[in-house]
């Protein structure tokens, strides 16, 4: 059996006295890739940033119910919402590099951080970008800017980023929705690699993308887990005929 990572309990969001979440339950298997799927406004979102508590700016939020991170409550008061930034990464739907050179985007978190070592963060840049399959397209630019890069080369790099401080856990909110098939390719290529060190949840709209590089998928909607299996069954056996359905593309 796969080892757990991460396990949901009963797990509810709240916006105001809106309920985002309902009673959601699931474990997330270290070194594996969960795809989240479902229509939008069904709650993907919101789980994946509650995983590393990114929620927790919105006025009116609550949650209840348990998430545990290595067994450790990530609600509870005790938890450093510092700390579980750093174990738990996150790279978005848009890149958002920082307005600095290649170097300085993947050595930031580093320095903020408290990192001085400059053989060390060195080392760290090359390595993350190696990990993030950037480094022979920008070895011998690392001083110009992050915008001079193409739009599938600014994710790539903001994978870097988030890898650079050595994370266990990778959230991505649909990482690839803009960018053209081939840079799209790559970052799918990647993830296959990135699982052999981290864990990985990923949200994407795209059922292909979701079916080719998930180990298991959970579907959403309207705030519920309707359905979380291995993939290959939830694609080719899924046990709802809704999940069926959406799959099919007969709605959402």
């Amino acid at each position: 059996m796969h080892q757990t990572k991460i396990e949901v309990r009963d797990f509810n969001f709240f916006y105001g006295d809106q309920r985002a979440l309902k009673d959601i339950e699931l474990d997330i298997y270290n070194n594996k890739v969960l795809g989240i799927i479902g229509p939008s406004g069904c709650g993907k979102s919101t789980f994946l940033r509650s995983i590393n508590r990114m929620n927790d700016t919105i006025a009116g939020a609550r949650v209840n119910g348990t998430m545990l991170i290595d067994g450790q409550n990530i609600f509870s008061e005790k938890m450093d919402v510092v700390e579980l930034r750093r174990k738990v990464g996150m790279v978005f739907q848009k890149s958002n590099p920082f307005p600095k050179s290649i170097f300085d985007n993947v050595a930031y978190g580093l320095r903020v951080n408290g990192r001085k070592d400059k053989a060390y963060i060195e080392h760290k840049v090359e390595e993350s970008l190696k990990d993030a399959a950037l480094w022979e397209e920008v070895e011998d630019r690392l001083s110009v800017s992050a915008f001079d890069l193409s739009g599938g080369q600014q994710q790539r790099l903001c994978i870097a980023r988030a890898l650079a401080i050595e994370p266990e856990v990778l959230l991505m909110d649909e990482p690839a929705s803009a960018l053209d098939p081939t840079a799209t390719a790559k970052v799918e290529e990647l993830i296959q690699e990135l699982k052999k060190k981290y864990t990985i949840v990923i949200v994407t709209h795209n059922m292909q993308q979701a079916a080719r590089i998930s180990d298991y998928t959970a579907f959403f909607m309207l705030g519920e887990l309707i359905e979380y299996n291995e993939t290959q069954k939830i694609f080719t056996n899924p046990e709802k005929k809704i999940t069926e359905e959406y799959i099919t593309g007969r709605f959402g």
